[in-house]
């Protein structure tokens, strides 16, 4: 903080802002705050290898009944342990929904809810950057 106070005594523009006082500076540290915790906890939710598959697939399929079988058919890679764990996060965090059929033997179907359905921007910003990606290191 020293520094910082220095550059604005001297009123120098930093490299990350013009400040008048450390007011300012403070504020600004705030929000940086603020954003990293943001995102930290959106990573905790959504980050790992499968999460962003899992909720991609079941807003991609999301007028089907989306089974525990389907998804681990249709989300190539993924072992039974791990969607079982993946889908139980997810619910916990209100993205989707677990439904219990009446069915025998018994089946469960999973379905995005309202709120999961937030998560699409990301994806759908996700997917093209990743596209894009691919296209610039070939």
């Amino acid at each position: 903080m020293v520094y910082i106070y220095y550059q604005l005594t001297k009123g120098n523009r930093l490299p990350f802002g013009n400040y008048h006082n450390m007011e300012d500076q403070i504020k600004q540290e705030a929000t940086c705050e603020q954003e990293l915790i943001a995102i930290r906890d959106s990573l905790e939710i959504l980050g790992g290898k499968w999460k962003l598959r899992i909720m991609r697939h079941l807003n991609n399929h999301i007028a089907e009944t989306n089974t525990f079988k389907k998804i681990q058919r249709e989300v190539e890679g993924i072992s039974a342990k791990m969607l079982s764990k993946e889908l139980q996060d997810l619910e916990t965090n209100l993205l989707l929904t677990r439904t219990v059929m009446n069915t025998r033997p018994v089946t469960v179907s999973y379905a995005i809810t309202e709120y999961g359905m937030s998560v699409f921007p990301v994806t759908e910003t996700l997917v093209q950057w990743g596209l894009n990606h691919r296209q610039k290191i070939k």
